[in-house]
């Protein structure tokens, strides 16, 4: 970051809290519940503190996660973890090339007793959803799953289906065998909230890792936690959405998801790395992050670096590099950070 725009920095996050001053409010039933929550979740899927805040960024903005990582990395876990700790019913669905759109969303099944037709809810219809290894499931499949997070309902023949009030998918992608597998297209990644890359742990991580699992196989890693209701996760939803922006920093949030598209106002380089931005859809879903962020660490105000934080995994998945780009060996997450630098802060 340039020192021009880490002073702005400095100088915004002076700003927030002043213009977010008043008599201090205790803490809400809502956010006590979620920060035991992410503490807990935390004690499970350890080692991985940046999944278990984006998948409740997630769950708290109403959207869907993508999570890319190799084998063995927690991604599994995080999912059931949070699905134990919330009373809700979840349902895993490993994705391969044989499933057909019936298997996610359920079909009509005829009863030959009075000979009508009845529809069998399909696992789509769970609170939770982990779609493992998506990328191997046929277009038709990611079709199906299309409208049910788009739409939050599922439609075969004539009728249309509500899902869940709570509903959230957690789908996951192994980068390292691409054999047998069908690239999701813009249009179905454009519909996660986002998109998460996990690494390996370190060896001092690797090794509690392996403590816990002994102790889990010995049945003494008993957890007394109290799973938290469907009802509270709506009302953090409402109180998430009262987090105050300031309008500069709206303006700023905009001006990132502008420069995705055309770049060249800040650096002429830029425009030959990018060729297709990020769309309204993209400045909605940082809006949303943000503000789910600093609720979940406590503040009722946003802050420049709840943005910045973000806008690797909101905005990585919404950016499509030209050919320039990729013959360099730029990566979103490249021209995401370069642009950070360029776009100055109110």
């Amino acid at each position: 970051m340039t020192a021009t725009n880490l002073r702005s920095l400095e100088a915004a996050e002076a700003i927030e809290p002043i213009q977010s001053a008043g008599p201090v409010q205790p803490e809400s039933e809502a956010r006590a519940q979620f920060r035991d929550l992410r503490e807990h979740l935390e004690g499970r899927v350890l080692g991985q503190p940046r999944l278990v805040e984006r998948l409740l960024v997630s769950l708290l903005a109403d959207g869907h996660l993508l999570v890319e990582g190799a084998p063995g990395l927690a991604k599994t876990t995080a999912i059931k973890a949070l699905a134990g700790a919330i009373e809700c019913e979840d349902h895993r669905i490993q994705f391969t090339p044989d499933l057909l759109p019936a298997d996610l969303t359920g079909t009509d099944v005829f009863h030959p007793e009075d000979g009508s037709f009845r529809f069998q809810r399909g696992p789509v219809f769970h609170n939770l959803l982990l779609a493992d290894e998506i990328n191997r499931a046929p277009a038709k499949v990611q079709s199906a799953l299309l409208e049910a997070m788009g739409e939050r309902q599922v439609t075969v023949g004539l009728e249309s289906y509500p899902l869940p009030e709570l509903f959230l998918v957690m789908a996951t992608q192994n980068p390292i065998e691409q054999e047998g597998t069908y690239p999701l297209p813009e249009a179905q990644l454009d519909r996660f909230l986002l998109y998460v890359h996990v690494e390996h742990p370190t060896a001092e991580v690797e090794q509690r890792v392996l403590r816990l699992v002994r102790d889990q196989a010995q049945g003494c890693d008993a957890v007394d936690f109290r799973p938290v209701s469907q009802q509270t996760v709506l009302a953090a939803r409402e109180e998430v959405l009262a987090v105050h922006l300031a309008p500069e920093l709206e303006r700023y949030l905009v001006q990132l998801v502008v420069a995705t598209r055309d770049p060249s106002a800040y650096d002429p380089e830029l425009s030959g790395w990018v060729q297709w931005g990020a769309s309204p859809r993209g400045t909605i879903a940082l809006d949303r992050c943000a503000r789910a962020r600093a609720w979940l660490n406590g503040r009722d105000y946003v802050t420049p670096e709840d943005i910045h934080e973000l806008v690797p995994d909101v905005l990585g998945h919404r950016v499509l590099l030209g050919y320039e780009a990729q013959a360099e060996g730029v990566t979103p997450a490249d021209f995401l950070r370069r642009l950070v630098e360029c776009v100055p802060l109110p």
